[in-house]
């Protein structure tokens, strides 16, 4: 692997997961933590009107690829390739 490359890169974000993983750095991921921790703490320290804690949802974050849809992709030969590049 390519060394000494930002964690928001490209290349970074496609050995993750694929392109819904650009720009999420360790620095984004430490963000979207730190607002469901607090999150989380406002709902559990909250004095709620008749004790009905309100749903916050969490922050989005991009959802990583399962086992099963990385085997489902079909590998592609260098032939298969050059076909479709030559357009033959």
């Amino acid at each position: 692997m390519v060394q000494r490359l930002p964690d928001t890169s490209m290349t970074v974000a496609l050995a993750s997961g694929g392109r819904e993983f650009f720009g999420w750095g360790v620095d984004r991921h430490m963000q979207a933590d730190l607002f469901d921790a607090l999150n989380s703490n406002t709902k559990a320290t909250g004095n709620w009107a008749k004790g009905k804690v309100p749903k916050i949802p969490p922050y989005p974050r991009p959802k990583p690829k399962t086992q099963t849809e990385n085997k489902a992709q079909r590998r592609v030969s260098v032939a298969e390739i050059y076909a479709r590049l030559s357009g033959r």
